[in-house]
């Protein structure tokens, strides 16, 4: 956990070169920082501590427009992202002064040595003057799981069965070089990225393994040792170690979930399984289902499909991080081979973002989109009621991926087909009424059932994703909750993926189910009366009930009647007190957050304290800025919502809720959130937590700077937060509490980038934390300046985290 530490970094005389002097009388810290008092012994360490407060990067990648503090984290990325363009790669400057200065040897039969790059030995001396902590140690041994790897594969004596758990590349899950690309590649940038990712020489699209991405430079996922990172992405553990053999028999090296119990595998959670594709054969099935969807030949030559290892990475992170999120796939029925080319690759475009592949992720979303939208045209006489299900499948994920890319022209392309994919389901959703009408009565067999189900979970899958986009861009929503009226909703996940063949047993789990639908679940909210529902059904709910807190806010303020937002208040109450009520879900999610029962849960209630904090603050204006994607003008849009935070009773609840979603990760570890939380929780707890957190660092400000006395309300919840920070907070910075939870919230959403929202979203708050502390009466004073002042920096990150 973050704030553990180290005081001594044991060393045995065969691992310590005898020219590297050690004492036991600490080294004169001589050199000072000139923002804060921190001293260190030696110059280099302080101009890396420094960078902290300058933001400065002066390490450039020649090879993309990456930048870096640390060189060793430019090798790092080099070494990782760029390992297979073919390059020079680059070289530690140990290596260029003729070696490292240490290696230590594996044994074997050719006993090669490992070096230890002295870069990362000298980062853990310089990280916290003497003392190390554990994501900086465990950053060192996945270093040299990556040297042990890289000899042993060089010496032929590497076994992906032994005991030692050995990383496929260099990099790490907590490797903030290791991000989202800040521009989405749009549809017509294809042959281009198709040129740059292949070569010139690339070939059609071939069934045969030679014609897939080399074994070796496939596998980009960083190391999940859950010894080396403790309760990271166990679901990642879990859904490797179930692929049946054949699946693994691909080179040791690519798995990325080795484990250091290699006798002793993760079992699964109970009724669930990711799927996977067997073998070779299975994979040129997969090929030739892509050729023979496109009719048209609208996918360039140079397109590739992953190689089998990769195929099953890419499934196990997408149904093991991702769908727990959003479940409206069936894993039991989800075959590979046979499910719609377009589906595929739009599953496997997000597992390969989970998988810090982006190369990879924008191969198969393109791919996705193409094969879509090739079908829409060739379709004669389109009706919305004939559509099939896995072309609504395929846009949604297609549009969830484009949105949140961090790319304007990305979100652009959503709301261009955000109507016809609301059509689609308007369609959809009729043909199934029609369907269900026709049994007159009867019970559905479990094989119709699944596919009702299906159909059901889609629509509503729809609905939460276009309330995110209300929620993070201001957009109209596209479907209203009267297009559900009569609609069951959710069922439980165990029912989603039970496991039976017998279809009298069926019947029995599926009557012992309860049904309610859609209409009459929002009506028993507004009439205060609680219900029990799936864990996917309470996520459904709180997002209507959020989407007419926004259609009350948005209407004229003479119709924003008391009454209406009085019950809207009490039908947020009731939701929360039908938490309690809510199915266990028995089934295991193994997915690192801090909450009990199902990931979905935990959404809901990030939306939930959003709702609360939307019926008090509207921040519109940096919603709409939020649409173009300039951090500059998203933050100038934070700043000048001041005068929109109130001080008042009503606001003190609202900042409670903002104190309960940063409690969590201050409680948690602020840096073990920051580099946990991007594969383990989903995109809506930043995209949620943005008003929240805005909110809070305005209203503090104000208690620090308005004329007005803060009453003694005011007070007790200002000195609730500041107690938070108490031990980290130093005496200079103790009036700047505004800035410092800005630049925190900041540091945690761009740590690690899955979605690419999020680094926007975290500049965004490091600028708006200079602003808090710099202000004079008006952000515009300074929108000229390109680079804020290093006076208006907030407290020391290394001394707050």
């Amino acid at each position: 956990m973050p704030g553990a530490s180290v005081a001594a970094m044991p060393t045995s005389a065969a691992s310590t070169p005898a020219s590297r002097k050690t004492s036991l009388v600490a080294p004169e810290r001589k050199y000072k920082c000139q923002f804060c008092n921190r001293a260190f012994s030696r110059s280099e360490h302080r101009s890396r501590h420094e960078r902290s407060h300058t933001k400065e990067r002066p390490f450039k990648c020649l090879k993309c427009r990456s930048t870096f503090v640390r060189r060793d984290l430019l090798l790092r990325h080099d070494r990782t992202v760029h390992a297979k363009d073919g390059g020079i790669p680059l070289h530690s400057d140990g290596k260029r002064r003729g070696g490292p200065k240490a290696a230590r040897t594996v044994s074997g039969p050719s006993k090669s040595s490992i070096a230890i790059d002295t870069s990362a030995l000298e980062q853990l001396e310089a990280s916290s003057d003497g003392t190390f902590d554990v994501e900086t140690a465990a950053m060192l041994v996945a270093d040299l799981h990556h040297k042990a790897t890289a000899a042993a594969r060089a010496n032929g004596h590497y076994d992906g069965s032994s005991g030692l758990a050995l990383t496929p590349t260099g990099s790490t899950i907590m490797e903030p070089s290791v991000t989202y690309p800040n521009g989405a590649i749009g549809l017509s940038q294809w042959d281009n990225f198709i040129s740059h990712a292949v070569g010139e020489k690339s070939h059609s699209i071939t069934s045969s393994t030679s014609g897939s991405f080399d074994a070796q430079n496939s596998s980009q996922l960083p190391p999940m040792s859950a010894q080396n990172f403790n309760g990271l992405a166990p679901a990642l553990q879990s859904m490797i170690n179930s692929l049946p053999p054949s699946a693994a028999e691909s080179p040791a090296p690519q798995s990325p979930y080795l484990t250091h119990r290699a006798h002793s595998p993760v079992e699964p959670p109970a009724g669930f399984k990711a799927p996977y594709v067997n073998n070779d054969e299975e994979r040129n099935m997969i090929l030739d289902n892509i050729r023979g969807s496109d009719n048209e030949h609208a996918i360039p030559e140079g397109f590739r499909v992953p190689n089998l290892p990769s195929l099953n990475r890419y499934l196990a992170t997408y149904f093991g991080l991702f769908h727990h999120h959003l479940p409206f796939l069936h894993p039991a029925s989800f075959e590979p081979t046979r499910v719609a080319p377009p589906l595929l690759m739009a599953v496997l475009s997000i597992g390969a973002l989970y998988a810090f592949d982006q190369e990879q992720a924008y191969m198969m979303h393109i791919g996705s989109k193409v094969m879509v939208n090739q079908f829409l045209q060739n379709k004669e006489n389109f009706s919305s009621r004939k559509c099939p299900l896995w072309a609504m499948q395929s846009s949604l994920l297609n549009m969830i991926f484009a949105s949140w890319s961090g790319d304007p022209k990305g979100l652009e392309w959503a709301c261009s087909i955000k109507s016809l994919l609301a059509n689609m389901v308007a369609g959809n959703r009729y043909e199934l009424k029609l369907r269900q009408e026709s049994r007159e009565g009867r019970s559905p067999s479990r094989a119709e059932w699944v596919e009702d189900e299906g159909c059901r979970r889609t629509y509503y899958a729809v609905y939460i994703f276009f309330g995110l986009l209300t929620l993070t861009y201001n957009h109209t929503p596209a479907i209203s909750f009267n297009e559900f009226e009569d609609l069951q909703v959710p069922s439980t996940e165990a029912l989603w993926n039970l496991k039976v063949t017998d279809e009298a047993a069926w019947q029995d789990h599926l009557k012992a189910s309860p049904s309610i639908t859609f209409m009459d679940a929002h009506c028993n909210l507004f009439q205060g009366e609680t219900l029990k529902y799936s864990a996917f059904a309470t996520r459904v709910m709180i997002n209507a009930l959020f989407l007419e807190v926004w259609y009350h806010k948005r209407s004229p303020e003479a119709l924003q009647d008391v009454v209406t937002e009085w019950k809207l208040r009490q039908a947020l109450d009731t939701w929360e007190k039908s938490l309690d009520l809510c199915e266990p879900e028995i089934q295991t999610v193994p997915l690192a957050a801090p909450h009990k029962g199902h990931p979905l849960i935990f959404n809901a209630k990030a939306m939930f304290r959003n709702a609360r904090a939307r019926l008090e603050v509207d921040l519109k204006t940096v919603q709409e800025a939020l649409r173009y994607h300039d951090y500059y003008e998203v933050a100038a849009a934070m700043s000048n919502a001041r005068d929109r935070v109130k001080r008042s009773s009503e606001m003190i609840k609202v900042i409670q809720e903002c104190y309960n979603c940063i409690e969590t990760a201050v409680v948690q570890g602020v840096r073990w959130v920051a580099r946990t939380s991007p594969t383990n929780w989903s995109i809506e707890h930043p995209l949620c937590g943005m008003d929240l957190m805005i909110i809070l660092s305005l209203w503090l400000y104000r208690l620090e700077h308005d004329e007005e006395p803060a009453t003694e309300e005011e007070m007790v919840m200002y000195n609730k937060v500041r107690q938070l920070f108490a031990k980290d907070l130093d005496e200079p910075y103790v009036t700047q509490l505004s800035s410092v939870v800005a630049r925190l919230w900041g540091s945690m959403l761009d740590e690690v980038v899955v979605w690419g929202i999020t680094r926007l979203m975290g500049e965004s708050f490091r600028l708006h934390s200079q602003a808090l502390v710099g202000y004079v009466d008006d952000i515009a004073a300074s929108s000229s300046v390109s680079t804020p002042s290093m006076t208006s920096q907030g407290a020391d990150e290394d001394s707050v985290y």
